[in-house]
């Protein structure tokens, strides 16, 4: 298992993309790696577009990030609702200071661009946000998935498994 020990955290908030969150979180623990949701509260019950439930181990302000290894954040509409958490943002900036695995997929870019870490990077997203990532100084490309350091990012579903193959390389060599 190439991510034996390693904990990893997702956020989650209503209208997720139902497999951008679940699919990621099921590889990683194939690959042995711990992973926990956080939410807006904890012990919280989060329903993605599609119906899927996911319920929350902890509130946003209960995660640290010294205490995780990679962050990922899903797609859908939830990315929207997730941005507007101040300690959401110190969380991805703090994984990004110290050049912790980013993984997002889709919309979920936009969390990213409210952390202002995207200047200088290479994305890529759903398309209907390319240039929300353009102005926030990223190169956006459009391909299945995208590695830049300790960024991996993705456009949609059907890139999910080229995204988890990256996704874990990333995570295993940290």
């Amino acid at each position: 298992m190439r991510l034996a020990g390693k904990k990893i955290i997702s956020l989650v908030h209503h209208d997720f993309e139902d497999l951008e969150l679940w699919y990621p979180i099921l590889r990683l623990q194939e690959e042995g790696a711990i992973v926990h949701l956080a939410g807006e509260k904890a012990n919280e019950t989060y329903m993605g577009k599609y119906g899927v439930p996911a319920i929350s181990d902890y509130a946003y302000g209960n995660i640290k990030a010294e205490d995780y290894d990679a962050i990922l954040v899903p797609g859908g509409w939830a990315p929207d609702k997730i941005r507007r958490f101040p300690e959401v943002i110190s969380l991805i900036q703090s994984m990004e200071e110290t050049k912790k695995p980013i993984g997002q997929i889709c919309h979920a870019g936009w969390v990213l661009i409210s952390a202002k870490i995207l200047a200088g990077k290479k994305v890529t997203s759903t398309p209907g946000i390319k240039d929300d990532m353009e102005n926030a100084g990223a190169t956006w490309i459009d391909e299945a998935v995208v590695v830049d350091g300790n960024l991996v990012s993705s456009r949609r579903p059907p890139d999910l498994p080229d995204y988890l193959r990256e996704l874990i390389t990333v995570i295993e060599k940290r």
